[in-house]
């Protein structure tokens, strides 16, 4: 063997030596003795003594790891036993109409953080940032994709009473109390300033739309109230945003001057209105994105979900209120996406909302009762007791004095009945908590004190407000929703009224929302339409749009079987069940028709419809005299060219049947009688 060959072996050995493990007993001792490797008992290669190692390995059959899957198998697990739960609720109808859902999954909750505390491990707490970035969103959307918009803007006004006045009210009026109650030397609580009572009173003050959905869709209350309570729940989130941001910086500088309090009043108005912009902006997107999914449906749902979830998270990073945000975006971008998208993709994005905010709702309550059991506690019951009294109280009175204002501007009055149920509906729920954990201990010593307020608070109304509430609408009759849609009569009526109430309006000259309304329709109609939905769809409505596509489709079809007459009239009922499915297959044959022909064929298929341009003249004395002086003249030319042809026929001597002859005469007897 050569010198280098030799060099080269004596390396390879030297490294694979290092490589190999040092064991005691009969294993490899290395000792390096020149250019010779000494083993203690069998002298053996390295790939023999590597071969050794390997081959008394044995392959796993069965192996167990659970900390690698720990905390997703167990919220899985806590789904899987809330919707049990949930299941086993209905089961018993009784039970049902007693405890709602949301007192069951906080039940849940306890129970869980009871099991993982005794097994020995330390349960989870609702953390603040899982809350608002993944819990929170899809409920939010649900409400917003889904949310009643007519009645909600004709509502706007004492939406906005009770979410801004409403809110301020109730987070000074707490905040201010309970600080002359610390101030007290039995309370115990000297170390509670003024800045942090009304940083805790803006944190409880705030009505929760997790809460309030829970609670009001069970008991089908009316959609006035619904928009109300739910409507107030959602705008707040501005006021609550701005109050706990500007609460919590000046607690750490201690002072508070004029130009602090003009400085919160501009950021209200940017946070809330910045918000609202986002959201249009990213629903606009969306609805003209979903203009060319035409021949890719299956993405259709995926373009609502990632549009609406990127305005809340654009909100968030420039510190605008998310939740306004996405309310905008859903309500915004939902009759033009509905417009554009399939019917299949339709019933996708609304069953996966509805399920993915039953999910997260269903978390949410289930993390409050888990925190409940795992989160620290600091219990002082003046403090507890008073926390919970002024929330009542703040809540009866801002309703109360609100609606005073309110009722002077409404039409359709809010009744003592109604004042209530607004008022007893002021659920509480877990962005409170949320707010409340994101509290430096630092800053604020009393953060304990303000957690186990917050859940005292919580469980108070979720389980004492909401189990009662169903009785006491019961007891006293309010008015529940009506699950049944509108017939089409009753939306025919709905836009008669609307057009007669805009024109008494303009005639009157009071520019009132009826007014705004149709000027926004048709501004919507004559530019917003054409830009973000696809086809005729945006010219005509939906309806019409689809019974002219069959009519088409049926004539492609006589064309392709050689038919040379076209219907008369409109499609069967049974050809309507087998050309819905041939849609699209009908359209690309009407791609490679003439144009000459394509018109010739939607002119005699027009023949046999109505016609659908709305020509609405603006509402006016003066448009409305040209009108009765056109139909005036009309009827004045009608009359004259009937009597002209009885005159001309006559003058022709034609002749008549006695039937034909009677029939004239009673028609125009003036004329035939004055014959010489």
């Amino acid at each position: 063997m050569c010198r280098w060959q030799w060099d080269v072996g004596l390396v390879m050995l030297i490294v694979m030596s290092n490589a190999l493990p040092a064991c005691d007993g009969g294993t490899a001792a290395v000792a390096l003795n020149g250019t010779q490797r000494q083993w203690n008992g069998t002298e053996r290669t390295p790939f023999q003594h590597d071969h050794a190692n390997n081959s008394k390995k044995t392959f796993p059959v069965l192996g167990f790891n659970y900390d690698h899957v720990r905390t997703h198998f167990q919220i899985s697990l806590w789904i899987l036993l809330a919707f049990l739960m949930k299941l086993g609720l209905q089961l018993i109808p009784r039970l049902s109409c007693i405890v709602p859902e949301s007192c069951l999954l906080i039940v849940v909750g306890l129970f869980v953080g009871l099991v993982i505390q005794v097994v020995g491990e330390e349960p989870p707490v609702l953390d603040s940032e899982f809350f608002f970035l993944c819990l929170l969103p899809p409920i939010i959307l649900d409400a917003g994709y889904f949310l009643p918009l007519r009645p909600f803007m004709e509502n706007l006004g004492t939406i906005l009473m009770f979410a801004v006045l409403g809110t301020l009210w109730n987070a000074f009026f707490v905040g201010g109390i309970l600080y002359g109650v610390c101030r007290l030397d039995s309370a115990h609580l000297a170390g509670v300033d003024l800045l942090a009572c009304l940083l805790f009173g803006s944190m409880v003050s705030a009505v929760d739309p997790v809460a309030v959905l829970a609670v009001f869709e069970e008991i089908h209350i009316n959609e006035l109230l619904f928009v109300l309570v739910f409507g107030e729940s959602l705008l707040n989130d501005a006021v609550t945003v701005v109050l706990y941001h500007l609460l919590e910086e000046y607690a750490g500088v201690g002072s508070v001057s004029a130009q602090d309090v003009g400085l919160g009043v501009l950021s209200f108005l940017v946070v809330s209105l910045g918000g609202v912009l986002v959201g249009v902006i990213f629903a606009v997107m969306a609805a003209f994105t979903s203009r060319f999914t035409l021949h890719n449906r299956v993405i259709e749902p995926l373009f609502v979900f990632l549009y609406s979830y990127m305005a809340y998270l654009s909100a968030e990073v420039f510190h605008l209120s998310g939740i306004m945000a996405l309310i905008a975006c859903g309500a915004t971008m939902h009759p033009y996406v509905e417009a554009n998208v399939s019917h299949k993709s339709h019933t996708t994005i609304k069953y996966f909302l509805k399920m993915w905010s039953s999910v997260s709702e269903t978390l949410i309550f289930i993390f409050l009762g888990v925190s409940t059991v795992a989160g620290p506690h600091l219990w002082n019951w003046t403090f507890v007791t008073v926390t919970i009294l002024l929330c009542l109280v703040s809540r009866v009175l801002g309703v109360v004095g609100l609606t005073f204002i309110i009722n002077k501007f409404r039409v359709i009055k809010l009744t003592t009945k109604d004042q209530f149920i607004v008022a007893y509906g002021g659920l509480r729920g877990a962005i409170a908590f949320s707010l409340g954990f994101l509290l430096e201990k630092e800053h604020f010593p009393m953060r304990n004190l303000f957690l186990t307020a917050i859940i005292t608070l919580i469980f108070f109304t979720v389980f004492v407000q909401g189990m009662t509430i169903r009785p006491l609408v019961d007891l006293l009759a309010v008015k529940r929703k009506q699950d049944s849609k509108h017939s089409i009569n009753e939306e025919i009526h709905t836009q008669v009224l609307d057009h007669l109430l805009t024109g008494v309006a303009h005639v009157c000259g009071h520019y009132g929302h009826h007014h705004w309304r149709d000027k926004l329709t048709r501004l919507d109609k004559q530019y917003v339409k054409k830009w973000l939905i696809a086809g005729q769809r945006s010219e005509e409505p939906q309806l019409i749009a689809f019974y002219r596509t069959l009519a088409v489709n049926q004539a492609l079809e006589l064309l392709e079987s050689g038919g040379e007459m076209l219907p008369s009239a409109g499609p069967s009922t049974n050809s309507l069940q087998t050309l819905k499915s041939k849609t699209q297959e009908n359209d690309q044959s009407l791609a490679r028709i003439s144009k000459d022909r394509k018109e010739e064929i939607r002119r005699i298929l027009r023949t046999n419809l109505q016609s659908t341009e709305q020509k609405l003249h603006s509402y006016s004395q003066h448009t409305q005299d040209e009108a009765w002086t056109l139909r005036v003249l009309h009827r004045k030319q009608a009359e004259m060219g009937r009597k002209m042809s009885i005159f001309l026929a006559d003058a022709a001597k034609l002749q008549v049947s006695p039937v034909q002859h009677r029939s004239r005469l009673a028609s125009a007897p003036q004329i035939y009688n004055s014959r010489p």
